[in-house]
């Protein structure tokens, strides 16, 4: 049997507000990632689904429970040890861009040149190796601004593809686009992720497009998770809440991954 890469064992996490009042954001929530699947992590806006990444890359603590990564608790690591696993993480944020000082191949340089001891020419002929990857040759030479928001989303999972990750966590990354360049970008992120068999977590309002991603769905509510081992699963459900879910977010009739594959 295949160990998880990552688990959560009945994690427990609130937030205190201004004047004292306590949000439970998790209440005890549990599920597991197989090395080299997609999962998606959605659901209402408030439910911790970005709370999720945060404290898989210990920036967090949650009040209760287990975080485990390749069989080590997150939760009670110091920071050399949390430096060191998170150098198996690729992150893309929704708010983080390419440095807008640099161009297109410095942004993508950067993780190797601040990271490995490769020289110029083999940091070169890796870069741009990645830019053909991502179908960014010919535009190098160009600066952040010069770039449409589909080109900027691009350098940025680039960048962090780098290192060449274990694990790559993505908090909302198509914010800011329009459907056909969403499209575009998960288009990318299942070719990519076919390519170097990374573990992927996708948080994503993005619904019913991400699905089409996904290995598996892990549905956030009220504090609690709910795993669905694919989105067609997840329409035949009888619990209420995902019905709720199913209607608000898919509607009657959902499209389902063959389609659009």
């Amino acid at each position: 049997m295949i160990e998880p890469i990552i688990q959560f064992v009945d994690v427990h996490k609130s937030f205190e507000s201004t004047n004292g009042a306590v949000q439970k954001v998790l209440r005890g929530i549990n599920f597991s990632i197989r090395p080299g699947m997609t999962t998606v992590i959605g659901g209402a806006s408030g439910q911790g689904k970005s709370v999720a990444i945060k404290l898989i890359l210990g920036l967090m603590k949650p009040d209760s429970g287990k975080i485990l990564v390749e069989g080590k608790d997150v939760t009670v690591m110091g920071s050399r040890e949390l430096n060191e696993i998170r150098s198996s993480f690729g992150v893309v944020f929704q708010g983080v861009a390419p440095f807008d000082s640099m161009t297109v191949f410095e942004n993508v340089a950067l993780p190797l040149e601040e990271k490995t001891k490769l020289s110029k020419q083999e940091i070169r002929n890796r870069v741009m190796e990645s830019l053909e990857q991502f179908g960014l040759v010919g535009h190098e030479d160009k600066f952040p601004a010069q770039l449409s928001g589909g080109m900027l989303k691009r350098v940025g999972l680039a960048r962090a593809l780098q290192l060449q990750p274990k694990i790559m966590l993505f908090d909302e990354p198509t914010t800011g686009l329009d459907p056909a360049r969403s499209l575009e970008i998960y288009r990318l992120f299942y070719k990519i992720q076919k390519e170097m068999e990374y573990t992927a977590v996708i948080v994503s309002h993005d619904i019913p497009k991400i699905f089409n991603l996904a290995d598996q769905v892990v549905v956030m509510h009220e504090g609690k998770a709910k795993v669905f081992n694919s989105s067609e699963e997840i329409q035949w459900s009888n619990d209420p809440v995902i019905q709720d879910f199913v209607q608000m977010t898919m509607g009657h009739i959902y499209q389902s991954r063959m389609e659009n594959e």
